[in-house]
């Protein structure tokens, strides 16, 4: 675990831009939120049995929002209209349907990256349900999900050439890696992305 706590760090820290870098925490993530690419270079969230097995969860409605502690850099709902990217959910809602008021800020753009509808939709949603699918074989599950690069830029905001995840199942003491090129193309498993933890340091080193 401290291996991975240190690769993140670093990671981080060579995607920082000086002070580019805002932490924002709320009720069921942390994100850290880049001003100038305007979108989470990482957040952080615990997926447990009991956020997901509540009687009466939160219902989706799909608000999305600027976060009210850094507004003016997340107010971006109009740059991804007629673009062709989906708000992508790092942090997904169904994660938040347990925690008082966490659905609603799960829609704050502080957890939101512009992705192909075929990352977002396809092996980016499966491995979300993967991961919750562990949290109730195993409980407690502590997940890690990030951006990096621009492939291009819509309007003020940077479209991210990879996403990347990390899950660590705490009971079993063991981390798998992720990283998924943002793309069109619907890739066939979530499993042909997982990568050596190196994988991710070098993702960063390549594209700060």
């Amino acid at each position: 675990m401290k291996k991975l706590l240190l690769l993140l760090l670093v990671a981080t820290s060579l995607q920082a831009q000086e002070t580019d870098e805002v932490v924002l925490e709320h009720k069921n993530y942390k994100s850290v939120f880049s001003k100038h690419h305007r979108y989470p270079v990482m957040v952080e969230w615990w997926v447990t049995r009991a956020k997901l097995e509540c009687k009466d969860g939160a219902v989706r409605k799909d608000r999305f929002l600027p976060d009210p502690k850094l507004k003016k850099e997340t107010d971006i709902d109009d740059d991804y209209v007629k673009s062709g990217f989906d708000r992508g959910h790092l942090s997904p809602a169904a994660d938040s349907k347990c925690v008082p008021g966490a659905m609603e800020e799960s829609f704050y753009f502080s957890n939101m990256a512009p992705q192909y509808p075929g990352l977002n939709r396809g092996q980016w949603k499966n491995l979300e349900e993967w991961t919750r699918h562990l949290a109730k074989e195993h409980d407690s599950v502590l997940v890690r999900a990030g951006c990096v690069g621009v492939a291009s830029r819509m309007k003020r905001v940077a479209v991210p050439t990879h996403c990347w995840k990390s899950i660590h199942v705490k009971k079993q003491g063991v981390t798998t890696f992720y990283v998924f090129p943002n793309v069109p193309e619907r890739s066939k498993s979530f499993e042909m992305h997982e990568v050596k933890p190196d994988s991710v340091r070098k993702l960063y080193r390549k594209h700060p």
